[in-house]
């Protein structure tokens, strides 16, 4: 393995010579490995971010390779599994590999080819596991990126997305609608890319008639050459809000210059709103430029399809204002919470966030309720489901989530008291908090 960290194999057969026989190879091929007799043994070690590969048999009692197979791909997705199967079985072996198995070999098999499957699944395994340390860091190193909250697919793929395209550096466009969050996550692509020691320049098109942002732009000196933010921000990053309201002749100049491509340009990112169909970027622009700031496209969820991650921001919001204006959180209660949940959110992050803090005051006033601010909110309609209304089940998982993460933050973590107040055994609280990502280390 030229002297590198050895990653370990873990050998799993329920026949004693055939595990001894695979080891001894694999080990004077220059890997280190490790042997179960069962799939269940072998769970016990072979974990989520596992440091290394799988290879096992298929014909095994109690729990066969295919059932195997199919607990570590939920475990751990990335990680390779090499399945051994007996002569006859290939068509089992292509349904392991359209489930997620990385390869598979069929007795009797060739030991210099399972060398060679053995060396390119670490491989992959060594890349993966550093593609998501990566990912980790990047994701917990950058301010921006902490600041987007929430556990819904949508949020998780919108993380996932950030740190693809912040790292692929082409221009990028950014949608979504009013309140979502686009200043943000435009701060995030910045941070996360190979540009996040260059500056960072913002330049607010709604605020400015045409001669002015092309003043802004390239500057006052008349001439073509760039100037204003394009310099400012050279080698760095140019964040255009509001770009649907560029003016036409700020459109061709913008054009020419992105035309000559001279090395340094900074990246654009622009920022659209998809709200209103007439002033949607691809509408207001003339197509030669939207198709060069728009080489990368990203799509902001709404709030009203992040699911619970509603009440997630709400304990957030309201935790933080309480934080702010010395007092108590205002409680939550099963309906409050259900009609948080159904709220349309026009007005998305934001919205939630002015609601969460009227909340927090009248809280402190001891009057008023989370439901009367809703109706009086006028954008919102709390009472009836709409179209899109979620089974019982949904409304009940989040409630229960906000419920421990009110009941954790309230006790500052200590277990035993959460324990007494929602009347829940130790093993049903961890296994709740496990299920909701909720990690008492968070509330001390």
């Amino acid at each position: 393995m030229n002297g590198e960290t050895k990653m370990q194999v873990a050998i799993v057969d329920d026949e004693l010579d055939m595990r001894q026989s695979i080891s001894q190879w694999l080990v004077l091929s220059g890997f280190e490995t490790v042997t179960f007799k069962s799939a269940r043994e072998a769970l016990a070690t072979v974990k989520a971010g596992y440091d290394g590969i799988v290879l096992s048999d298929i014909k095994m009692p109690e729990m066969d390779g295919m059932s195997f197979l199919k607990r570590l791909m939920h475990l751990d997705s990335a990680l390779p599994v090499v399945l051994i199967t007996g002569h006859g079985d290939v068509p089992m072996a292509v349904e392991a590999m359209r489930i997620g198995a990385f390869d598979f070999l069929e007795k009797p098999f060739d030991p210099d080819r399972m060398t060679e499957i053995v060396t390119r699944a670490c491989a992959a395994r060594k890349q993966a596991l550093a593609n998501r340390a990566l990912r980790s860091e990047l994701a917990t190193g950058t301010d921006a990126m902490t600041q987007l909250l929430g556990t819904s697919g949508a949020m998780s793929r919108l993380r996932e997305d950030i740190l693809d395209i912040g790292q692929a550096d082409g221009n990028v466009l950014i949608d979504g609608e009013t309140g979502t969050g686009k200043t943000l996550v435009a701060r995030a692509l910045h941070a996360v890319g190979a540009r996040a020691a260059r500056p960072l320049v913002t330049l607010m098109c709604a605020q400015w008639s045409d001669a002015e942002q092309s003043q802004k732009l390239f500057g006052a000196d008349g001439d073509d050459q760039p100037g204003g933010a394009l310099v400012e921000a050279r080698s760095g990053t140019l964040l255009l809000e509001d770009a649907e309201s560029l003016g036409p002749d700020t459109q061709a100049r913008l054009l020419a210059v992105l035309n000559t491509d001279d090395g340094v340009l900074p990246r654009i990112i622009s920022i659209c709103s998809s709200q209103e169909m007439d002033k949607r970027c691809e509408r207001t622009l003339r197509p030669d430029l939207f198709h060069r700031i728009s080489k990368l496209k990203l799509g902001l969820p709404p709030l009203r399809h992040r699911g619970d991650d509603i009440l997630v921001l709400f304990n957030k919001f309201t935790s933080s204002f309480a934080d702010e204006y010395g007092c108590d959180a205002p409680k939550v209660s099963g309906q409050e919470a259900a009609q948080l949940l159904q709220a349309p959110w026009p007005g998305n992050v934001r919205q939630l966030m002015n609601v969460a803090e009227r909340a927090v005051l009248q809280s402190r006033r001891g009057s008023g309720s989370i439901t009367s601010l809703l109706i009086a909110d006028n954008e919102a309609v709390p009472v009836t489901l709409t179209p899109e209304g979620k089974p019982l089940k949904e409304y009940v998982e989040a409630f229960e989530r906000m419920l421990i993460d009110n009941t954790m933050r309230r006790h500052q973590g200590a277990v035993a008291k959460v324990m007494d107040e929602l009347c829940l055994p130790r093993r049903t609280l961890n296994e709740k908090m496990a299920k909701y990502g909720l990690t008492r280390s968070d509330y001390l």
